[in-house]
Order: structure tokens, then C-alpha cells, then sequence
């Protein structure tokens, strides 16, 4: 029997092609990526979910400016995980410094009043989030404040890690005027919408393992 995307498909086959590429090309298809395709998706949803459903197995992900295809398992086993190309960290300070990202972005939105659904998304200065990385691992570590300086935190964790995020377009860095020098403190970024797709409290929940298996 021929499945709803099938038939969608002689429709609009252009569209139709294009949004799976889209879906394929990166782990993450924002709303802002290209609107109207954004929006054909959202109003052929059921369709596409069956068609990842049924012939993948993945299932689709769709809120109001952000869009993915959630793969539950990997089934090329000779694939290892180290050959995998995915975004992890492995190093414990940068695992912990992303979820304190997600905290931070989540305090951020509750001060002011954010949603997915607000048109803009939140924007924030670095120092900000330096203020808060410093404040949290003093009180991971309070027997180690001197390691944790603000610097070290800004040099040796965050430094690594920014240009990570923005790789996967978890953030994006918004340029100063060209005529402006602007301190690491006032650089501004936006988080992106694939924030939302991440449960800060349930990963912060973690965090103790961490410090435990530094620790053995």
C-alpha cells in the first residue's frame, strides 16, 4: 500500500526531497534555516514521522523553531564510537561545563520569561556565563578554588568548548561592529533553538557521577 509521504512525494517532489536532505544534512533543522521548508514540514508532520517510523525506525522531532530525526541505536556495530562523528565532549570539565550551559540557559529563559515559542531566541554576554561556570564549580569543588579560577575556567575549559558549540550550532556568536573591540567578557551569543531539546535539571543530575569516576 502506498504510504502517505509516498503520495505527498508526486505532489511535491522538490519539497519533499529537500526536506529530507535537510533532515539528513545535520543533526538539527532550524526554523531559521529556510522557513518555508520549515513550515512544509511542520504541515506534512504526520507524514514525514511515518515515513522515519517505518523505514528507520527514528522517530521525528518537531517543536516551533527547531526540527530533528532521533536516532534510538546504531546499527553498523564495526562503526565504533570513536569513529563516530558526533558531538561529545570527553573530558570531565568540558562535560560539565556544557551542562552547566544548559542550567544557565535555562535560568536565563525562566529571568526572563522565554519560551520556544517567542520569536527571537535568548541572547546573552560570555562574562555571564563565565560568572555562572566560576559560581558552580566553586561549589562542586570548594576544596580546589584556587584551580577553578575564573581564568583557568575561561582558558582551559570554555576556550575548548565555545568553538564546539558553535560548530554544532548550539550557539552562535554574534560579530561586534568592525569598528568595535570588544573584551571575551562583552562578546555576545545567541542560543539556538536544539537548546530546548535538552533537559538541563536531568543532566546536572550527573554531574556527581563525574567528579566520582575523576575521582577513582
Amino acid at each position: 500500500m502506498e504510504n502517505e509521504l509516498a503520495r505527498l512525494l508526486k505532489r511535491n517532489s522538490d519539497r519533499v526531497q529537500a526536506v529530507l536532505n535537510i533532515l539528513l544534512e545535520s543533526p538539527y533543522f532550524y526554523a531559521a534555516d529556510d522557513h518555508d521548508l520549515f513550515l512544509f514540514l511542520r504541515r506534512y508532520r504526520s507524514e514525514f514521522t511515518e515515513f522515519f517510523k517505518t523505514y528507520y525506525g527514528w522517530t521525528l522531532i518537531i517543536d516551533a523553531k527547531c526540527a530533528r530525526a532521533h536516532k534510538p541505536q546504531w546499527y553498523n556495530r564495526a562503526i565504533t564510537p570513536k569513529n563516530r562523528s558526533l558531538f561529545s565532549f570527553t573530558k570531565r570539565d568540558e562535560c560539565i561545563a556544557f551542562m552547566m550551559l544548559l542550567e544557565f540557559f535555562e535560568q536565563q529563559l525562566e529571568e526572563n520569561g522565554m519560551t520556544v515559542e517567542d520569536k527571537d531566541n535568548l541572547r546573552f554576554h560570555f562574562g555571564d556565563l563565565l560568572d555562572y561556570c566560576h559560581k558552580r564549580f566553586q561549589e562542586l569543588f570548594p576544596d580546589q578554588e584556587k584551580q577553578y579560577s575564573q581564568e583557568f575556567i575561561r582558558s582551559k575549559i570554555l576556550k575548548p568548548v565555545m568553538p564546539e558549540l558553535e560548530k554544532h550550532r548550539f550557539l552562535t556568536r554574534i560579530k561586534p561592529p568592525e569598528d568595535m573591540q570588544t573584551a571575551s567578557r562583552d562578546l555576545i551569543y545567541e542560543a539556538m533553538p536544539a537548546l530546548y531539546h535538552y533537559n538541563g535539571a536531568a543532566l546536572a543530575r550527573m554531574i556527581p557521577e563525574l567528579i566520582e569516576e575523576e575521582e577513582v
